[in-house]
């Protein structure tokens, strides 16, 4: 794997920063709203990008640092800012995150909070403190630490329950709502955190609620030390960062981590797993959606052995993708990262399908290195969010859109990639990508073989 040090220059990096992992991760609490311990800019641009993706309304509050509260410190801001998120929200819980200049300057974020707390007396509303500075991982590690975070506060083991835990990230709402009904399918109670199935893609209602409807309960996540399982999707997860391995270790919850459902080998995974925790065979809808998946994977093969792949984003989803390729005939030519993920390699290894001379790893990358290794490696598809559109723009090489953030395309929180159906409509596009690429592109390359251009002139 090449590495690039985070003390390197990156051109345009291919992720986003810690406490925009955050403020996703607070999303998916009831009646949670996130305060950034930081400059107002930063709030300014993650609502930006969660609001393009989502295609819905996104508040994070703002300490509002400036040049007083950067030298002296911004207790005066962040107590002035929860006291005014508190009356104008009336939310249950407020996570607090920190930003890069709350980082650099060194503030004490768990101190303030509980002196805070103290000081106002304050009992009906839970507010989490979340270090997170922008300069130190990207939104898919903040994503995390933030999850783990808010279940080490409110779990507890006080009684046994049937009810799976489920820790979902890196998926959309519709994707959430997909594992939700396959849970259902084989009758098995569940606890999803976080849950953003109805707060990032809630129904039309005339009437605005400030924080709008669904989230997981914290009655709900109070009980997660008391489930009878956990399934994380997360292969890259570090232990450290993982809330599975913190709710196994804490309250000997046992932990099943699998890759996110995407293509037939990891939905198989997750399949079999609710078979196993629910003593259920799978029904014949499954099954034939199963049968579907696997016809729709020979009529698009002939097709997709000509796909030479760059594939990015967060380790997760493109741990993900690669699989998908991997099964059907597409070369993973190139497989960038923007985070560290020293497993990402380690688990491709792993893959039968993988041959490790026809693939170049990235992490720790930019957008720069990208686009050269694209053009370098001969690749005719991008996989990966709307960041590397430039590379479309510019070299035109087509780009199928997944992962976070899609902000040049409407509906990403709609789209479904998990189980059977999602997977075989998501190597459709694929596949109906490299089919326009070729029948849009093949008299020119006829005419070009047959009829060098430095024989033209």
């Amino acid at each position: 794997m090449e590495n690039r040090n985070f003390v390197n220059l990156n051109v345009n990096p291919c992720k986003m920063c810690m406490p925009l992992g955050a403020a996703l991760a607070f999303k998916g609490i009831k009646k949670s709203i996130l305060m950034l311990h930081g400059s107002q800019g930063c709030s300014t641009y993650m609502r930006r990008y969660i609001s393009t993706h989502y295609d819905e309304p996104m508040d994070i509050a703002s300490s509002s640092l400036t040049e007083k509260g950067t030298v002296y410190g911004g207790e005066e801001n962040l107590t002035q800012g929860l006291k005014n998120v508190i009356k104008l929200y009336d939310p249950e819980v407020i996570g607090v995150a920190t930003t890069c200049l709350a980082g650099t300057i060194g503030e004490d974020i768990n101190r303030l909070v509980k002196e805070y707390i103290a000081k106002e007396d304050i009992e009906d509303i839970s507010i989490i403190p979340v270090e997170t500075p922008g300069y130190e991982s990207s939104q898919f590690d903040g994503y995390y630490v933030t999850v783990k975070k808010i279940i080490d506060q409110f779990a507890a083991a006080e009684e046994k329950t049937e009810k799976i835990n489920i820790i979902a990230g890196n998926l959309t709402p519709a994707d959430i709502r997909r594992i939700k009904s396959l849970m259902e399918l084989f009758g098995l109670e569940y606890n999803l955190i976080p849950d953003i199935s109805v707060t990032f893609d809630a129904p039309y209602d005339n009437d605005f609620e400030k924080l709008p409807p669904g989230g997981s309960k914290l009655e709900d996540i109070k009980e997660a030390g008391g489930a009878r399982a956990t399934i994380e999707f997360g292969k890259l997860v570090t232990e450290e960062l993982s809330p599975g391995k913190l709710l196994e270790e804490k309250f000997d919850v046992p932990l099943y981590c699998l890759p996110l459902p995407i293509g037939l080998d990891s939905t198989d995974q997750f399949i079999n797993l609710l078979v196993e925790l629910s003593g259920s065979k799978p029904g014949e809808k499954l099954q034939a959606a199963r049968g579907r998946m696997l016809d729709g994977m020979i009529d698009s093969h002939k097709y997709n052995g000509q796909g030479r792949a760059a594939i990015f984003g967060n380790p997760e989803v493109v741990y993900a993708v690669t699989k998908l390729c991997l099964e059907n005939g597409i070369t993973p030519a190139l497989i960038a990262t923007g985070s560290q993920s020293e497993k990402l390699k380690q688990l491709l290894k792993q893959e039968d399908e993988f041959k490790e001379e026809e693939s170049t790893i990235l992490d720790d990358t930019d957008f720069e290195k990208i686009r050269e290794m694209a053009n370098g490696l001969n690749v005719n598809l991008l996989l990966g969010h709307s960041k590397g559109n430039f590379i479309t723009e510019k070299d035109g090489i087509p780009l199928v859109r997944v992962g976070f953030p899609i902000h040049d395309r409407v509906g990403a929180q709609r789209k479904v990639y998990v189980g059977y159906k999602g997977s075989i409509n998501f190597l459709d596009r694929i596949t109906n990508k490299l089919l326009a690429n070729k029948y849009g592109t093949y008299r020119e390359d006829m005419f070009d073989e047959f009829y060098p251009r430095k024989e033209r002139g």
